[in-house]
């Protein structure tokens, strides 16, 4: 099975899903929170590159990420931060509504929420 990253669209389609996600995240309410927490690592001019950079070596491309930092540990690149469940699902939410937007075909849309899912709750660290 080919990789995730080539079946939306290569790293064109990552590039589109981050620009579409920190685009909504930057104009919905449920992106406020995920905004200032933005404010307290490298701010938000640093986010949309590093989570290309992310997002590509996630979905099975280059690990752009990993070269530029070593690793790809969410806990630890999330450390810093104060996550509460409402703050994962609110990510959640923009980003199932970022993929809608830039057309990730089911069953692929499914499967990556499923992931992000997982990998959001884990971060919860906050009541």
């Amino acid at each position: 099975m080919e990789p995730m990253i080539d079946r939306i669209g290569g790293e064109a389609g990552v590039h589109a899903l981050v620009t579409e996600f920190y685009d909504l995240i930057e104009s919905l309410p449920q992106g406020e929170t995920i905004m200032a927490m933005h404010q307290h690592g490298h701010g938000m001019s640093h986010v949309r590159p590093a989570q290309f950079e992310f997002l590509c070596g996630f979905f099975g491309g280059r690990r752009y990420y990993v070269e530029r930092n070593g690793h790809m540990n969410l806990r630890e690149i999330h450390a810093h931060l104060e996550i509460r469940l409402d703050d994962a699902n609110a990510w959640l939410e923009v980003m199932a509504l970022a993929m809608q937007e830039t057309a990730v075909a089911e069953p692929m849309r499914t499967e990556i929420m499923a992931t992000f899912r997982r990998a959001a709750r884990m971060l919860v660290n906050t009541l």
